[in-house]
C-alpha cells in the first residue's frame, strides 16, 4: 500500500497536469518520459518487483511477441481498410496530424508515440502499477484498478484533441466527450492488461498500443493527403 497508492495519485497527476509543465514542453516529452520510466523501473526494483511481475522476463518475450504480434497485424489491417475505402477515411482524419510535414511525422510515429507514449504508459499501467495493486487486491480488482487510472491519464489530452479539432459543442457536450473518451480509455486500460496477463508480457500490450497510436497517426496524415 505504501508504494500502490502514490502512485496512483503520481499517474493520475502526471500526465494532466505534470507533463506539460514541464520546461521545453512539447519538445521535453519523450524526455521527460523516458526519466520517468526508469525512476519508475527503480522505485520497483526497491520495493522488490520482479522482472517477472512486471512482465519483463526475458523468457515471456516468445509469448507477448506472438500474442502482441497477431494484434498488431489486425489493426494494421483495419487501418488499411479504412483507409482503402473513401468514405471511411474521414474518421481517420486528425487536425493535430494535418499539419505535418513528412519529418513530423516520422518523428511522431518512430521516437514520441514508441518512446515518449507507449514504453512509459505500459511500464507504468500494465507494467509497475498493476504489480504492485496485485499485492494487494485481486487480479481482476487490480485490473479495474490500473484500467480507471488509465482512463483518467487520458483527460487533458482528450481535451486537447477536442480543442484541435475545433470542437465547439457547449461544455456539458464537451464533459461528456471527455468522459466517454476516458470510459473508452479505461475499457482499453482493461484489454492491455488481459494480454499482459495472458502472455505474461509486457510486449504484448506495448505492441498493440503501438499499432493503435503509432499506424493511427500515420494513417490519419495518408487520409489527409488523399483527401
Amino acid at each position: 500500500m505504501a508504494f500502490a497508492a502514490p502512485l496512483v495519485l503520481v499517474l493520475c497527476a502526471w500526465n494532466n497536469v505534470v507533463v506539460n509543465r514541464l520546461p521545453g514542453y512539447p519538445g521535453s516529452y519523450v524526455a521527460a518520459n523516458g526519466a520517468a520510466t526508469g525512476a519508475l523501473l527503480a522505485a520497483a526494483r526497491v520495493s522488490r518487483l520482479s522482472s517477472e511481475d512486471l512482465g519483463l522476463a526475458p523468457r515471456r518475450l516468445p509469448a507477448g511477441l506472438k500474442c502482441g504480434g497477431a494484434c498488431f497485424a489486425v489493426v494494421a489491417c483495419a487501418y488499411a481498410v479504412a483507409l482503402a475505402v473513401p468514405g471511411l477515411r474521414s474518421l481517420l482524419t486528425d487536425a493535430r496530424v494535418a499539419g505535418l510535414d513528412g519529418r513530423e511525422v516520422a518523428y511522431q510515429v518512430l521516437v514520441r508515440i514508441p518512446l515518449g507514449t507507449v514504453l512509459w504508459e505500459e511500464v507504468a499501467f500494465r507494467g509497475v502499477l498493476l504489480a504492485a495493486l496485485t499485492r494487494l487486491v485481486s487480479v481482476r480488482a487490480a485490473t479495474a484498478t490500473s484500467a480507471t487510472v488509465f482512463g483518467i491519464w487520458h483527460v487533458r489530452p482528450t481535451l486537447s484533441a477536442l480543442a484541435a479539432n475545433d470542437f465547439s459543442g457547449a461544455p456539458l457536450l464537451r464533459a461528456l466527450a471527455v468522459l466517454l473518451a476516458c470510459l473508452l480509455t479505461g475499457v482499453a486500460g482493461v484489454l492491455f492488461a488481459w494480454l499482459r496477463l495472458r502472455s505474461g508480457s509486457l510486449l504484448a500490450p506495448a505492441l498493440l498500443h503501438l499499432a493503435t497510436n503509432a499506424l493511427g497517426t500515420l494513417a490519419a496524415a495518408v487520409a489527409h493527403r488523399l483527401g
